[in-house]
């Protein structure tokens, strides 16, 4: 497929990277122009581009970027043809992100990325931290394969989306509407705990809305405190924190 990726942070950088080995079209672009992205990025592949360039004659756009800048971008997204699927990959951190007063008043995160963005999105990749993206990708079939979820409206638009996460090496789970992606968020207990295709379900079902923000705030300063020194978690200690107090 042809793919337009927007943000190459750690989420961003490994789509491309991944995307790429699988055999697709990809063009990266991030805000401060294509030669600020590291050529490293393209190593399996790809071309950096402007952001303008990398959403045209393109079939899919996935935006890996903070929900702050989603409002600078939503104009270049409402223009896409409507047959363009747009998968966005945020999650909403407020003790990083500043307030967004909608989804503080319960607004369902990506709900609230596609009213500003003014188009149906998907929510795909969010729900597993950059480590374990990066290094503990599998084969179809191989033993405890982890597994990520899908949520979209549209189902045609859900299926591209779940063929994607196969190819960068994870099972994908049918996570129905947009309505219910809260369970794929911050705090619940699908949210980068690694599980495998058999364990999500449940995972997805066990979420209680209300207690996600709290266990969201708890694991972020639990990792944030440990950022400037020298026992900076890695990978797996925050997979076992957030098991810790999501599930």
């Amino acid at each position: 497929m042809k793919i337009g990726i927007i943000g190459v942070g750690n989420i961003g950088k490994t789509l491309v990277q991944k995307l790429s080995a699988a055999g697709h079209d990809v063009k990266a672009a991030n805000s401060r122009g294509p030669d600020t992205i590291d050529p490293d990025v393209f190593a399996n592949g790809g071309r950096a581009v402007t952001i303008e360039e990398a959403v045209q004659d393109v079939e899919v756009v996935i935006l890996s970027v903070p929900p702050t800048s989603f409002g600078k971008f939503a104009p270049i997204i409402r223009s896409l043809p409507s047959e363009t699927v747009v998968i966005d990959t945020f999650n909403y951190y407020p003790l990083r992100d500043g307030r967004i007063e909608a989804i503080e008043a319960g607004q369902v995160e990506s709900l609230w990325a596609a009213e500003v963005l003014g188009r149906p999105v998907v929510k795909a990749w969010n729900a597993i931290i950059s480590d374990s993206f990066a290094k503990k990708g599998a084969p179809a079939g191989s033993p405890n394969r982890i597994a990520l979820p899908v949520a979209g409206d549209r189902e045609e638009e859900r299926q591209v989306a779940m063929a994607l996460v196969e190819d960068t090496g994870f099972d994908a789970f049918d996570a129905g509407p947009l309505a219910e992606s809260w369970r794929q968020q911050p705090g619940a207990p699908a949210y980068c705990t690694d599980l495998t295709l058999e364990e999500l379900p449940g995972a997805l079902a066990a979420a209680e809305k209300g207690r996600l923000p709290r266990r969201r705030d708890m694991a972020w300063e639990a990792v944030a405190e440990r950022m400037d020194g020298p026992n900076y978690p890695d990978g797996d200690t925050i997979v076992r924190l957030n098991r810790a107090l999501y599930m």
